[in-house]
């Protein structure tokens, strides 16, 4: 359900007098742009409003969204990034409203939370500004929603911690205001400018945001100066939103540190350090750089974490085996080889590793035995020059593979950690029949969904309870078992999604069925109903998304997963693509060593578990590993079995196990099957590659024991 924001449904309602401006800058977050942008033409009701968007030169294709899709919308396209501040400044200059609503793309309002603030401003006329109650994704209170000002003695309380350890102090919690109910009205210090609805006359007497923050602290500052012309702050818990927090910046960047932190000293420079001793002053300052020099320390250990674990890993395996290679022969290690030859290999690995990439991409498997090569050919060269190590050159040979093994163990565990493939992670959506369809059939033809599709509930005066059944037996049930537990009355095919119940049941159905993530419809349900639900949600483990209106897209906390097939691209951006991964082959051939070396454990194992058992299915894949060690075919590719060919310029084989084991598509639909290998094209890692091999495994399961029954 699309609420109506046409052109001509705005134009209808405006007048010389403009209620309210919106306006919200944009910078690479076009998914989440889309949502808040619907959001608030779907809380205009009755308010003569205009809306304007600035995008700070986004990538993302964010103008020509809000150019197709929102026409009725300012935009101001600019062409560089020109911050927050400026980009707000530029709008409103051109805004005409009486009332001025800053934004962040990364939001949802309630279909009440304009006209809330709206009447909320005109019923207090000393109010400069005014902000509600603001919501995490999960359904918690941001502490952002309402702040103090960072006076030398309020953010000296913070930083040692005695706001934490006290946040119901009026003392000791002011910073975040903790000590104030978060559903009480109250007058503040500063709002967040994610949402802060502002008033022109205070606006005209305070002036604009100061450009010389470029992106955090402008909020407070301008809050401040309105203080200071006399007008008054206000929260008011009336009306809630929802907001993502830093969708478009990367708070484990050094570049968020510099600014963020380069903000407060600002902040202190500009309004402190004139009313306060120099010594306060200066104690601030240095509890801010204190604070910023630890961010920095923990950036870089993050980033030093894998390097040194490399190290190490690549450092005791060549340690380990030159002392068991020397108590066998009944010698002792020399000591210049932990100090010199070990480091030295160790030190050569990181070093390749790095220059491969290895460590910029997460989890890279292929960049790890070049560097520990380039470590040992370190070590063999520094050999012929310091004879004394040269007895170690056997040693360094055999912790090559060992060392290989290790660091790809390490970065196995930590994939595993990481992955949530879609057989881990069960589903609900919360709407009506044909989005959960929808939903069911774009994760169905997906490769590699975020999520399964349990089911789907539907609001409590949309659907009757079942008639004589326990409704948590029942759901319990209706999920473990994926009975087609659908409402009575209506018969639905095996691949429909699950009716399981109702918007009551939820949190029982969250707490009881293993659900892990629940997606809300947002054009079938209203934001007010969904943040209800969230809220109902908020101590549960449990992950939030939205499926967006029309759209092929789901968007999560911190992430948009894009359920639509990919357009297929030039033929030359399709060869770079189908050669990068090149190197892959020799992991698979080392795989396929490996499983040819099990594969007569795993026939024997066969023959005693039957023909449909793991084994069996495991045997029947690794009989043909052969054809991976002769070039023949891929651990991953098309299914030769059908008439299906990809283009030759993908440079795609066939597989052993076949990306269409893991989609729902007809044999004969070539256009989708174009998709769907494409998208593997793109996206080939040897995670996705593990996450089809053991999906394809379930499935042949799957439809064994379904025949056998």
């Amino acid at each position: 359900m699309d609420v109506s924001h046409s052109p001509a449904a705005t134009v209808d309602r405006r007048t010389d007098v403009i209620d309210l401006s919106v306006v919200i800058v944009n910078y690479n977050v076009r998914e989440f742009l889309e949502q808040a942008l619907r959001s608030v033409f779907r809380a205009q009701a009755d308010l003569n409003m205009e809306v304007f968007v600035v995008d700070n030169n986004s990538v993302d294709g964010s103008p020509a969204m809000v150019h197709t899709h929102f026409p009725e919308v300012h935009l101001i396209a600019n062409p560089d990034n020109a911050g927050f501040s400026a980009a707000n400044n530029q709008a409103i200059r051109k805004a005409r409203g009486r009332y001025v609503l800053v934004l962040n793309p990364d939001t949802i309002v309630q279909e009440n939370t304009l006209v809330t603030l709206v009447r909320f401003l005109d019923e207090h006329p000393d109010a400069g500004a005014a902000g509600c109650k603001i919501l995490h994704p999960d359904g918690t209170f941001a502490l952002e929603s309402r702040r103090a000002f960072p006076t030398p003695r309020v953010a000296f309380f913070r930083m040692i911690g005695l706001a934490a350890l006290f946040p119901r102090s009026a003392v000791f919690g002011r910073y975040n205001m903790t000590h104030l109910p978060e559903n009480e009205t109250a007058e503040v210090d500063a709002l967040s400018g994610s949402c802060m609805m502002l008033r022109r006359a205070a606006l005209a007497e305070a002036g604009l945001f100061d450009e010389e923050f470029f992106m955090y602290g402008e909020d407070i500052d301008l809050c401040y100066r309105i203080q200071q012309a006399r007008w008054k702050i206000y929260y008011t818990p009336e009306t809630e939103i929802i907001h993502y927090k830093g969708q478009s910046t990367r708070k484990g960047e050094l570049r968020y540190v510099r600014l963020f932190y380069g903000a407060m000293l600002r902040f202190t420079e500009k309004h402190f350090e004139s009313r306060y001793s120099k010594l306060l002053a200066l104690l601030l300052r240095c509890g801010i750089l204190l604070r910023a020099g630890m961010s920095v320390a923990a950036k870089f250990g993050r980033i030093a974490a894998w390097p040194l674990l490399d190290f190490c890993m690549v450092y005791a395996s060549a340690g380990i085996l030159a002392t068991t290679y020397a108590s066998m022969l009944g010698t002792r290690v020399a000591p210049v080889f932990f100090t010199v030859v070990a480091p030295v290999y160790g030190l050569g690995s990181v070093t390749g590793i790095a220059a491969l990439g290895g460590y910029r991409r997460k989890n890279s498997f292929r960049s790890v035995p070049v560097g520990i090569l380039a470590g040992l050919l370190l070590v063999a060269a520094l050999s012929f020059f310091v004879k004394t190590i040269a007895f170690s050159r056997l040693v360094v040979l055999l912790t090559l593979p060992v060392a290989v093994l290790v660091c790809w163990t390490a970065r196995w565990i930590r994939m595993r950690r990481d992955a949530e493939p879609m057989h881990d992670r069960h589903a609900v959506l919360v709407g009506p029949r044909d989005e959960a369809i929808r939903l069911h059939n774009m994760l169905a033809r997906h490769p590699r969904p975020p999520f399964s599709l349990k089911g789907f509930i539907t609001p409590d005066d949309a659907m009757p309870v079942r008639n004589g059944s326990d409704s948590d037996t029942t759901l319990v049930r209706g999920l473990d078992e994926e009975t087609s537990g659908d409402d009575p009355g209506d018969s639905v095919e095996n691949t429909n999604p699950t009716w399981l119940g109702r918007t009551g049941q939820l949190r029982d159905m969250v707490r009881l069925g293993m659900i892990h993530d629940v997606v809300f419809a947002s054009g079938a349900l209203s934001n007010r109903s969904i943040f209800r639900y969230i809220r109902e949600l908020h101590d549960l483990n449990v992950h939030i998304r939205i499926l967006a209106d029309g759209r092929d897209h789901v968007i999560g906390r911190a992430s948009v997963d894009d359920l639509s097939m990919v357009n297929l691209v030039e033929t030359e951006d399709a060869f770079v693509y189908a050669h990068r991964s090149a190197g892959r082959r020799l992991l698979e051939k080392g795989i396929a060593a490996v499983g040819l070396a099990i594969h007569p454990l795993l026939a024997a194992t066969a023959r005693l578990a039957g023909k449909n058992s793991l084994p069996a299915r495991l045997a029947s894949k690794t009989k043909k590993f052969p054809d991976i060690l002769l070039g023949r075919r891929a651990l991953v590719g098309y299914d030769e079995t059908t008439d299906y060919r990809p283009p030759p310029e993908w440079n795609l084989r066939p597989g052993v196990f076949a990306v269409v084991d893991v989609v729902n598509l007809p044999r004969d639909a070539v256009d989708e099957l174009d998709s769907a290998h494409w998208f593997y094209v793109r996206n080939r890692t040897f995670s996705l590659d593990w996450d089809i091999i053991v999906r394809s495994l379930k499935d042949v399961a799957g439809i064994h024991e379904r025949i056998g029954s």
